[in-house]
């Protein structure tokens, strides 16, 4: 009888022998990402409400909030887009230090941190932490009786590696353990993110792929497991030739069809005043779209969807801040602060 598992290890390993190892990388990252995500598109097309661990839909980049909120193709000497896509982190400068602030919902704030390390000329590695408080919240039975107050937390850490596979391809994953805490009790998960990045910094084309939040649950609340939010996503990303333009466009939650196909758009634009200088702006089609009110003169967004931000970036000294809309109660402020030792 044949043994296919032993041809394919010994193709495998004839594979390693002839490709150099940024090639091996290549493909196991990518085979890896084709057989993960065909079991997440099996169970993408719940709604939100059916994920946990929602926070992690939030940016962490004031640059990526300030360009649409979605933005993975942002090639720029920023620490915070280790979040957002691990492929990038290759063009961040060596032991950087960042430090990230949000105000989200009141009584809510989420804070953040990374640093970024090279290993060799093509390697980097990072690692990352994210926490998100939701307050003091009040406590009642079924029949609306007071019982108190109790707190609500979510938390995760992470590491990333990035290769540059070639002078324009680089790749990248991050695994990260999470956590959530409501009055007394707690769940687990661990998730995984993919990406790839090309950049031609003749064309100044910027193109990149992600599957965020790959994995799932290993503790519960109760018997019932609940997915992570995985998102699929494509974007590109063009610098105008002789002009301070640079124009984005990223398409996310590309397993989930349920809504408009615009819907799962977000756009941005930046204007280079300097090579130290931006600002920019943005807006997110599906975040206008699950944020508009009713009411007796119609229906409106009221400001949802856009986003604005500026940037001054220093030799060592970075700092960003941004404005959008994230929750209908409130707008949220960002600011990323980062350092290199």
């Amino acid at each position: 009888m044949i043994n296919r598992k032993h041809i394919l290890t010994h193709s495998f390993s004839r594979i390693r022998q002839i490709l150099p190892l940024k090639w091996c990388i290549l493909l196991t990252i990518l085979s890896f990402q084709f057989s993960i995500f065909n079991f997440q598109l099996s169970i993408a097309s719940a709604q939100e409400s059916a994920t946990a661990y929602n926070f992690l839909r939030l940016p962490v980049s004031a640059h990526v909030a300030a360009v649409g909120g979605d933005n993975i193709t942002l090639t720029d000497d920023d620490a915070t887009l280790i979040f957002h896509n691990p492929a990038l982190i290759n063009g961040v400068s060596d032991k950087t230090i960042n430090l990230n602030f949000m105000t989200y919902m009141e009584g809510a704030k989420t804070a953040s941190a990374a640093f970024v390390k090279g290993a060799g000329d093509r390697a980097t590695w990072g690692v990352t932490g994210q926490y998100m408080d939701y307050g003091t919240l009040k406590q009642t039975n079924e029949y609306n009786e007071d019982l108190g107050t109790f707190t609500a937390r979510d938390w995760t850490i992470g590491g990333t590696f990035a290769y540059a596979l070639t002078n324009t391809l680089s790749g990248g994953i991050t695994a990260r353990f999470i956590s959530s805490h409501i009055a007394g009790y707690n769940s687990m998960a661990v998730g995984v993110d993919l990406g790839l990045n090309y950049y031609d910094d003749v064309s100044l084309w910027s193109i990149s792929a992600v599957a965020r939040n790959l994995g799932g649950q290993v503790k519960a609340y109760d018997d019932e497991f609940e997915r992570i939010p995985f998102d699929l996503q494509l974007g590109v990303s063009k610098q105008l030739k002789g002009a301070p333009l640079r124009f984005h466009a990223t398409m996310s939650r590309l397993t989930d069809w349920s809504e408009g196909f615009g819907h799962h758009f977000a756009i941005g634009a930046d204007v280079l005043l300097s090579q130290n200088i931006y600002i920019a702006a943005g807006y997110n089609f599906r975040r206008a779209q699950q944020m508009k009110i009713t009411d007796s003169e119609g229906s409106a967004a009221h400001g949802a969807g856009l986003s604005l931000g500026a940037g001054l970036s220093l030799e060592r000294f970075k700092l960003h801040v941004a404005y959008g809309k994230y929750h209908v109660t409130t707008s949220s402020i960002l600011i990323n602060i980062a350092y290199a030792l």
